[in-house]
């Protein structure tokens, strides 16, 4: 008696695609959500509105925010040539207003950026290796964490003068020990998925699984916080300048413009109003527009 031995017919490629497992998909922020978040195009919007304003600042028929126009210097308030008014050296408060949020739209992203590059490095570093690596820079991070920020920042642009390098320095030291505890947190929620373990034996250096393997999966929690940081730094900026701690004069401040318009609240308060208005909005957008991704972006 014979048993015949009945064999399974090859797998199509279809059905072997389904059988056979696939490799964990990463996670990657997906841009055209944002758009389904009523938040965040809100908040696109205001930013939007400023940037427009600071990129065509140079073609509009604005005045220098620089020059003192005499003669409006008795009349501070609205007139033809000065929709807004002037300041109390004669300035254009509208020109002031625009060349400023320039300013604003350069040094805080910049600021923020350069931290955010030092902040990662510091909690990849830590997470990744640990040990006494993770302790050092931990502990230099409590030391820097344990004194409120507007102090910091007051402490070094007072000793060390305000420009644009120094705010982006005091921005750099106030807020990378934060950056970096976050990046610290992702980074051993990553470092031990099948795919960082799948990288290893294959033989990639270090660098590459920080930089390839594990860095693109933090992205979308770093970008979120690297926007509400640039509203955090707007403020700053504005306050620094109310303290006469901002960019040095004749450049255009939006915090300098608040503090020159305390002598004349009672004769034109739009003249304090309008930066404060300004400065609100755009933090704001920023604010708005972070909430919005962390909506969009929700596992």
């Amino acid at each position: 008696m014979t048993m015949t031995i009945q064999q399974n017919p090859p797998l199509s490629e279809a059905t072997r695609a389904v059988a056979e497992p696939k490799p964990a998909r990463k996670a990657k922020p997906n841009w055209m959500r944002i758009f389904r978040s009523r938040t965040a195009v809100v908040g696109m919007c205001l930013v939007l509105f400023w940037v427009l304003a600071a990129l065509l600042a140079p073609i509009l028929p604005l005045q220098s925010p620089t020059e003192s126009d005499a003669m409006a210097m008795a009349s501070p308030g609205p007139s033809w040539a000065h929709w807004l008014g002037t300041d109390i050296l004669g300035r254009d408060v509208l020109s002031r207003l625009i060349f400023g949020a320039r300013t604003v739209l350069v040094v805080a992203p910049l600021s923020v950026t350069v931290a955010m590059i030092v902040g990662i490095s510091l909690g990849m570093l830590a997470g990744y290796f640990g040990g006494w690596t993770d302790l050092l820079i931990g502990r230099l991070s409590d030391i820097i964490l344990a004194f409120p920020v507007l102090v910091i920042y007051v402490i070094l642009i007072a000793n060390i003068g305000p420009s644009v390098l120094n705010i982006i320095i005091a921005t750099t030291i106030a807020s990378a020990p934060g950056i970096g505890r976050i990046t610290r947190g992702l980074v051993l929620s990553i470092k031990d998925q099948e795919y960082v373990a799948a990288a290893k034996l294959r033989g990639e250096s270090t660098l590459y699984i920080m930089l390839v393997e594990i860095l693109p999966n933090c992205r979308s929690m770093l970008i979120v916080d690297g926007c509400l940081r640039i509203g955090y730094t707007i403020i700053t900026i504005g306050i620094l300048g109310f303290l006469g701690l901002g960019l040095p004069p004749p450049n255009p401040d939006w915090g300098g413009m608040v503090k020159e318009s305390v002598t004349v609240l009672n004769v034109w308060p739009l003249m304090s109003i309008i930066p404060s208005l300004a400065l609100v909005s755009l933090v704001l957008g920023f604010n708005l527009l972070a909430d919005g991704m962390r909506e969009a972006w929700k596992p």
